[in-house]
């Protein structure tokens, strides 16, 4: 906009940023109380050493521009509580009328010790996909759950390789806890006496009924002494990374599970088995299909013709289970 304080592009100093837009200094989310936005600063040289990689994601991988950043914390990163304040300000940056500006550390000032910063632009959450859960490693190298924002741009520089993530040279599949997912990142359900618009999209419906079944069905192989985790799937020539439900490590049965038992939801859950399954060790897990009910019989047929496990729930129980991991259901 041309009454803009700031142009995509210019360099400029947090200090000089804090005299414009307000917020600290100190820390990489400054929400600002002065006016209406939230600062956003990414460095590569420290962000790098707490497991953030913040930037572009490659075009390949996505059909619009989208920007990854890491939050805020050490341990798990959360949304709620004292360590929540910085990511919920970007979570609810919409309800609060906030833009997202971020900033790229560039080298230092002249004469010095004080970082350049490069102004990225104007952003906004994905609406479709605000966030996306991952496990890192911090400083000193313990795995923890990380929100990785997904951001939009609105007015800002277009992608460049030097801001853009790395892919990786080879693929990496590691064994992750299986409260990683969305649902167990909680979200504050009201913020201003109104919902919170940005939490929408990870809690329509669906998604809470397909949380709720994982719960419930990992606390089912829990009570029989299973153990439950996910797989986390980087690939070779990517940056994104790809996160399976439940993987039952007694059985070596790999989950997907659905919140609807739609021929929709079937066959998505069926092409993501497919491709997950790929990347998996031990190699060769038994596949199966988690749904909230007993689907038709034609995708009951579906799934039994390409040697694919059905797991239903009917009546407080789990039909299905124990899946055969030697033959199909």
């Amino acid at each position: 906009m041309a009454d803009d304080p700031i142009r995509p592009g210019a360099l400029t100093t947090r200090a000089k940023m804090k005299e414009v837009f307000g917020g600290g200094q100190g820390q990489g989310i400054q929400p600002s109380a002065r006016t209406p936005n939230v600062l956003i600063y990414t460095d590569p040289a420290s962000g790098e050493k707490s497991g953030f990689y913040d930037g572009w994601i490659p075009e390949e991988e996505e059909s619009e521009h989208i920007f990854e950043y890491t939050g805020d914390g050490e341990g798990d990163q959360v949304f709620t509580g004292p360590y929540g304040v910085r990511n919920k300000a970007i979570l609810t940056h919409v309800d609060d009328g906030r833009d997202l500006r971020v900033f790229k550390a560039c080298g230092k000032v002249p004469g010095s010790g004080a970082k350049l910063q490069r102004y990225i632009g104007k952003f906004e959450l994905d609406p479709k996909q605000p966030y996306v859960p991952r496990q890192a490693p911090n400083q000193q190298g313990v795995m923890r759950n990380v929100i990785v924002f997904r951001l939009r741009p609105i007015d800002a520089l277009p992608p460049s390789p030097e801001d853009t993530i790395t892919a990786l040279s080879k693929t990496e599949v590691v064994s992750v806890p299986p409260d990683i997912t969305k649902s167990a990142l909680i979200e504050p359900e009201m913020h201003n006496g109104k919902p919170i618009s940005r939490s929408a999209v990870p809690r329509t419906s669906v998604r809470r009924n397909e949380a709720s079944l994982c719960q419930e069905f990992q606390k089912l192989l829990e009570e029989h002494e299973h153990r439950v985790a996910r797989f986390q799937i980087r690939v070779a020539g990517l940056s994104s990374s790809l996160l399976t439900d439940l993987y039952d490590t007694n059985s070596h049965v790999l989950y997907e599970a659905k919140g609807t038992s739609t021929r929709e939801s079937v066959r998505m859950a069926i092409g993501q088995l497919m491709d997950y399954r790929r990347h998996i060790t031990p190699t060769d897990p038994t596949l199966a299909v988690l749904l909230p009910r007993r689907p038709h019989d034609d995708l009951v047929d579906l799934l039994d013709s390409i040697n694919v496990n059905l797991v239903y729930q009917h009546q407080g129980s789990f039909v299905g289970w124990p899946v055969n991991a030697h033959a199909s259901h």
